[in-house]
């Protein structure tokens, strides 16, 4: 970088040299302030960037310049794909018709950050590396592509409006062009121009967004994923689907009696399991898993877009499969009667319950039996003489035991399950039932994924951990401020392990007050994820885990298989000459597993939130023929402007604006996480029960609002215990207008927002 001390007028090559080099943006006074510029030397400056401007040399304005076809140091990007797990994107206000196309720059995201998008918007900081550019995300900005996908409306005056299918947008936006779009279609546009003041155009009608399918095609568009094939990958599929398979390089498994047990709607099947008494006090066991490694191999077609995918997505109407059809329900399920591919777990368990010795092979197996959970529930628990769900439960309970010393963090909290009829319609949303069942694959499973990970450290084989780690300092000191609501300690000093938790737990007596302590335990946990480095699984309480066992709907697993491929020289080389004969990991995987696992991180944490998403429409749907009706419902969450609440068996959250709460003043208490009347001194906490009002259920966005039923929030007492306020009077506002400013405390004051209507709508 040039010196700052006075070196006279700068040559044009010096100027662009400043400006590359530049650790921040370089405008005229940082270029004047670095060469040292005076008086008319200032004024000379200004016009030598001007014609160096005119010539093409330099863009931007006086407070940021940037080399001619370069980016700005701080600018906003827009990702337009996403390319081996990674954001490319452009800069947001690159004109089409500009002389020269824009450059695509790779996003470094940060980990654990919510996965980037295609049309997200961040303002990043950029640099130029070698022959490419690379950005450091600073900011996200608004979400327009969130808004780019909902339902068109039409004013008295017959102008367009798009209203937003996102809960989190409150406001329409204009329709430049309307294209075939109707009135209460559901459109995906794009933005016009530049100016968000110049609308958008419909580029595609979707249908009607209240028809059956329709609220997870609008998360599969809100969130990104990908849920279309290329015809490439579809090619690709049909290809390695003609892959023999042969018993002549693969252990013959065939006589063996495995089981799957699934889900009764399951779309594929991916684990097998089998187990019987080795005649020591200890048992031998089988767990199958179907070996896509040797149908979908590094660098083909089908692989690029798994990656892409990361994952299957599901959700209660359809699934949006991480593999083509012809291989993810076919050639790879381990169907029932049929000989299939298999990457087997072959496993010695003893008396207690602990892994003696493991082995992997490929193997031919062919599966007994597909069975439900219910059903493989219902033959033990009326004693039948079924000798494979026999030798599975013996070990389980094995299994079992050895779970119950290990103590990993027991978190029973209920999961709801839209359940649709024939035509797609709700026909109930129930809770998950837990079976000995589940319980019984679940461990068989682990106990695989345990294998998995420490067989390949065994060889010191690159291994695609799966990570949950200790909770951190500042999630636990909140966790200890929130339980001291309950009289409760929470010592920092000690060991964090989840025996602590669970003995936190299973101290407290009241159920209602129990499910309070899990979520705050829940909210007090890191988000699990996926990376090269150990830091070992604290849910679990497992030092060692990867995730091995669903190669057919999730990356990392069948990273895993191809890193036991390599380790334990199982390559099998396809005898077709446009499939490769390598089905370990590749090259670029092997140097550097933290990109890919970064990617497939993100990607999974894109399909939870859809798969949230799309379940909180169905639930708003049922409830919308319900509003006006009077629910008992459990808070679940306090703010300074209201407080969530969740109708109890059934789910879904909807908001209680503090504006509704009377005419008493609420200050919001962070560590009790409550709202406290000044004058009433009434509380609204997180896990209080009371009966509130359904005064609004969206299907489009998902959202539904709550009200007292009484005419004033004195009248409705909140049922069930409840942490007290803490000790002392919160602080009263100075005045009325820092009351609103602050949004802590606020005046309870009536008032319903309007419904969103597809025809007939005014804009004021």
């Amino acid at each position: 970088m040039p010196s700052r001390k006075h070196t006279g007028l700068p040559s044009r090559e010096q100027v662009l040299e400043f400006i590359q080099t530049s650790d921040k943006p370089a405008g005229k006074r940082e270029i004047s302030k670095a060469f040292g510029l005076k008086g008319q030397e200032r004024i000379a400056l200004k016009r030598l960037l001007k014609d160096m401007a005119e010539e093409g040399l330099i863009d931007g304005k006086r407070t940021a310049y940037h080399r001619m076809g370069g980016v700005p140091k701080v600018t906003v990007l827009r990702v337009v794909d996403i390319e081996d797990g990674e954001a490319i994107a452009i800069p947001d206000a690159w004109q089409p018709d500009d002389a020269t196309p824009p450059p695509r720059i790779r996003i470094v995201e940060k980990k654990k950050a919510p996965a980037l998008k295609k049309g997200d918007r961040v303002l990043a900081r950029t640099e130029e590396a070698g022959k490419g550019w690379r950005a450091y995300p600073m900011k996200k900005l608004v979400d327009r592509q969130a808004a780019m996908l909902g339902v068109v409306e039409i004013d008295g005056s017959g102008q367009g409006w798009l209203a937003p299918v996102d809960k989190k947008i409150r406001t329409s936006v204009k329709i430049a062009d309307l294209g075939e779009a109707e009135a209460g279609n559901l459109v995906l546009t794009e933005p016009v121009g530049r100016s968000p003041h110049s609308g958008v155009k419909v580029v595609e009608v979707l249908g009607d967004p209240l028809a059956p399918r329709a609220y997870s095609l609008i998360a599969i568009h809100k969130h990104g994923i990908p849920h279309v094939f290329p015809q490439e990958a579809l090619d690709s599929a049909e290809t390695a689907a003609t892959l023999p398979v042969s018993t002549e390089a693969r252990e013959d498994l065939r006589h063996l009696p495995i089981i799957a047990i699934d889900p009764a709607d399951a779309r594929d099947h991916d684990d097998a399991i089998w187990a019987e008494e080795d005649g020591e006090g200890g048992f031998r066991a089988v767990v199958a898993i179907a070996d896509v490694s040797y149908y979908v191999r590094p660098g083909t077609a089908v692989d690029k877009e798994a990656r892409k995918r990361g994952n299957s997505a599901y959700f209660p109407d359809r699934v949006v499969p991480m593999l083509p059809e012809i291989l993810s329900a076919d050639v790879c399920s381990l169907g029932e009667g049929e000989d299939r591919a298999s990457m087997v777990c072959h496993l010695r368990i003893g008396q207690d319950g602990k892994l003696k010795e493991w082995r992997f092979s490929r193997a031919v197996v062919r599966i007994h039996e597909v069975m439900a959970y219910e059903e493989a529930q219902r033959r033990m628990d009326e004693g039948e003489n079924d000798p494979q769900l026999t030798g599975l439960w013996a070990c389980w309970k094995a299994l079992a035991a050895a779970r119950d010393n290990r103590d990993p963090l027991n978190l029973d909290l209920p999961e709801r399950r839209v359940v649709l009829d024939d035509q797609g319609r709700i026909a109930e949303i129930a809770v998950r039932e837990r079976l000995d069942a589940h319980r019984v694959v679940e461990d068989f499973m682990i106990s695989a994924n345990v294998a998995a990970a420490k067989a390949l450290e065994s060889k010191a084989s690159p291994v695609v951990y799966r990570v949950h780690e200790t909770p951190g300092r500042e999630k636990l000191i909140a966790l200890r401020d929130y339980l001291e609501t309950f009289d409760k300690k929470l010592a920092l000093g000690q060991v964090i392990t989840p025996s602590l938790f669970n003995r936190m737990i299973k101290d407290v007596s009241d159920p209602a007050e129990k499910a309070l302590v899990m979520e705050a335990v829940l909210r007090s946990q890191t988000q699990a994820y996926y990376g090269p480095k150990n830091a070992g699984h604290f849910g679990l309480a497992l030092g060692s885990y990867a995730h091995f066992t669903s190669p057919i709907r999730r990356y990392s697993d069948l990273l895993v298989h191809r890193a036991l491929v390599d380790a334990y020289n199982l390559e099998q080389p396809a005898p077709k000459q446009d499939i490769p004969a390598h089905s370990g990991l590749s090259e670029k995987d092997r140097a550097d597993l933290s990109k890919i696992s970064d990617a497939i991180s993100q990607t999974e944490r894109r399909a939870m939130e859809a798969e949230r998403d799309t379940v909180d429409r169905y639930v708003a749907a049922w409830l919308s023929a319900r509003v006006g009706e009077t629910f008992q419902t459990r808070i679940t969450g306090v703010q300074s402007f209201g407080f969530f609440a969740t109708i109890v068996g059934l789910g879904g959250d909807g908001l209680v604006p503090v504006s509704t709460l009377g005419s008493d003043y609420f200050h919001y208490d962070d560590a009790a996480k409550a709202l406290i009347g000044e004058r009433t001194r009434k509380v609204y906490a997180t896990g209080d029960m009371l009966d509130l009002r359904l005064g609004e259920a969206n299907p489009l966005t998902g959202a539904l609002k709550f009200e007292l039923p009484g005419k004033d929030g004195s009248s409705v007492e909140p049922r069930g215990k409840r942490p007290p306020p803490r000790k002392g009077k919160p602080a009263a506002p100075k005045d009325k207008s820092d009351k609103d400013k602050k949004g802590k405390h606020m005046q309870g004051k009536r008032g319903r927002p309007g419904n969103i209507r597809h025809q007939g709508r005014k804009k004021k």
